[in-house]
């Protein structure tokens, strides 16, 4: 699991941009999304094993703040933290920050969701695993208990 920071360098295409030449405002969201399923992944939390568990993450709100622009060849980097959930998990929200090498925050992407089971198509309570999952993530200096 994850008691460390976790981010990613992010490796930009010429078909991320706009045409004013800097990242496209709906590629901050793909990248997000992305680096979330490959967090999971490697924490275990696989597509196969929530289609095996029947329960899936679901998002409520999304929400992308943009602070700098972010052009072509810049070296961007983007992580993750919880910043804010209950005592199961059952209800989060992410924090993702995009940043320039040099330390210059870009952007901030907000998310919250729940988990929803597959099956019912309700919100579901996850199983042990993904608690723990959730115990183990980085939070946000402002962390909120839901």
């Amino acid at each position: 699991m994850f008691t460390q920071k976790f981010e990613k360098k992010i490796e930009l295409r010429w078909s991320d941009l706009d045409p004013n030449f800097h990242l496209k405002h709906s590629i901050y969201y793909d990248l997000a999304v992305q680096f979330r399923l490959e967090m999971m992944t490697q924490a275990g939390l696989t597509v196969e094993k929530m289609k095996t568990e029947l329960i899936s993450p679901i998002l409520f709100r999304e929400e992308a703040i943009f602070k700098k622009e972010i052009l072509y060849g810049d070296t961007i980097f983007i992580n993750l933290k919880l910043a804010k959930g209950n005592e199961t998990f059952s209800k989060w929200g992410f924090r993702h920050e995009l940043y320039k090498a040099d330390g210059t925050c870009c952007s901030i992407l907000n998310v919250e969701g729940a988990w929803l089971n597959l099956k019912t198509r309700k919100l579901a309570m996850p199983p042990a695993f993904i608690i723990e999952f959730g115990k183990s993530l980085p939070k946000t200096d402002d962390y909120q208990t839901i």
